[in-house]
């Protein structure tokens, strides 16, 4: 029988739970029945060594990879047309956002593969299935030939500000749009409700094995405090991750009684944020930015308890990667909070409102048998949503 061929196509392999989801998508295959090309708009990302000896690694395009980098960098290497078509972009975007008084974040970088992929060059094979996994989706849709093509969402877009209209040409270039929780779909559809028809439930996926191996890799313990409870959170330093809220919170928790550090992986643009609420509540000794880890298991695996207080989330991997290692989770009550997991079974929801969610927080510490029955539950529970790849196969052969 002949293997069914798959194309993936994403813009790094940085640091990231949409990465490392993908990385679980890849590791999920039955690589006996497809063939797998991954294209990356650029090689880099502390994750690359980590792609399945299985997946054909496509070679970079100089023009894509001229996107998510300095512009200054684009012009010394010749690439005009790509810096014409993100100038182009960064204009139309910036007036879009002022006219309609809005952040101008989410629709610049809408535009800038708006405006450039006519500028990228063509994949020459042709697949069964080619999957754009993250957004924006005009590469898939435009420079690749496959029987079906489909696109991934991740975010909460109840949550962001986005140009509507020219988004939904982009998404209804697509035969399947995969959404990773009922949530996300719901958020979706609120901007975009004629695709509702198109709507995948698609899971995110996690190796658990992977995930386990990786959490020997090393003892993290060293870089910890150990005489005292330790809180772990992972993330990019963003709005959407609510880290600037983590000092004032912490200190909340601190003021009850109990001793806690809380530590935080990550980066980003909030990162001076963080900093500047760490030293505005004196939580320079208790709130400890970790920074960059390529491995981030070990460190969960070291820590007392996990939380995501997240204002907003698709279906956040690290959560699941800590229920993965047996790990009591806490998370906010953000909108697609009850996707993630069963309150008061493998983890626990409390309020967004920094004082109510520091007190939440007090009441699971305090609280060892809570504790332990959400340790023994996320123990006797599957994470890796493995099954999921199946609903590929399926669209597959109905082709």
């Amino acid at each position: 029988m002949d293997k069914k061929k798959i194309l993936v196509v994403s813009h790094a392999l940085e640091l990231g739970g949409a990465e490392r989801a993908l990385l679980g998508m890849l590791y999920s295959f039955d690589y006996s029945r497809v063939e797998v090309d991954l294209f990356l708009m650029r090689h880099q990302g502390e994750l690359m060594h980590l792609i399945p000896k299985e997946v054909n690694v496509l070679s970079e395009s100089s023009d894509c990879a001229c996107l998510a980098v300095p512009l200054a960098d684009i012009i010394k290497k010749g690439k005009l047309r790509m810096a014409y078509g993100r100038l182009k972009g960064r204009s139309k975007s910036n007036k879009y956002a002022k006219k309609h008084n809005i952040n101008a974040s989410n629709v610049a970088i809408e535009y800038s593969h708006k405006y450039t992929y006519r500028f990228m060059p063509a994949l020459n094979d042709s697949y069964d299935i080619a999957i754009s996994y993250l957004t924006p989706h005009y590469f898939v849709s435009e420079k690749s030939n496959a029987n079906t093509k489909i696109a991934w969402i991740h975010t909460d877009y109840a949550r962001i500000d986005i140009d509507v209209e020219s988004e939904l040409k982009m998404w209804s270039a697509y035969d399947y749009i995969a959404s990773i929780s009922d949530k996300c779909t719901e958020g979706f559809c609120s901007k975009f409700p004629t695709l509702r028809d198109k709507i995948l439930r698609f899971d995110n996926i996690i190796s658990s094995e992977f995930i386990m191996k990786q959490a020997e890799e090393f003892n993290a313990e060293s870089e910890f405090d150990n005489n005292c409870i330790k809180l772990l959170s992972i993330g990019r330093f963003c709005e959407a991750k609510n880290f600037d809220n983590v000092p004032e919170i912490c200190k909340i928790i601190r003021s009850r009684g109990l001793n806690v550090k809380w530590y935080i992986i990550g980066f980003g643009g909030d990162e001076q944020l963080i900093l500047s609420k760490i030293k505005e509540y004196n939580m320079e000794d208790y709130v400890i930015i970790l920074g960059k880890k390529d491995n981030p298991y070990p460190y969960i695996k070291a820590c007392d308890l996990y939380v995501q207080p997240s204002r907003y989330e698709g279906n956040c991997v690290s959560v699941h990667e800590a229920q993965v290692l047996n790990k009591p989770v806490v998370i906010t009550k953000y909108a697609t909070s009850a996707s993630q997991l069963t309150d008061g079974f493998d983890g626990i929801i409390v309020p967004m409102n920094n004082k109510e969610c520091a007190e939440g927080i007090c009441k699971i510490l305090n609280n060892a048998d809570l504790m332990n029955r959400l340790i023994v539950n996320t123990e006797n529970t599957d994470y890796s949503n493995k099954n999921e790849v199946e609903k590929l196969y399926e669209i597959m052969n109905r082709g």
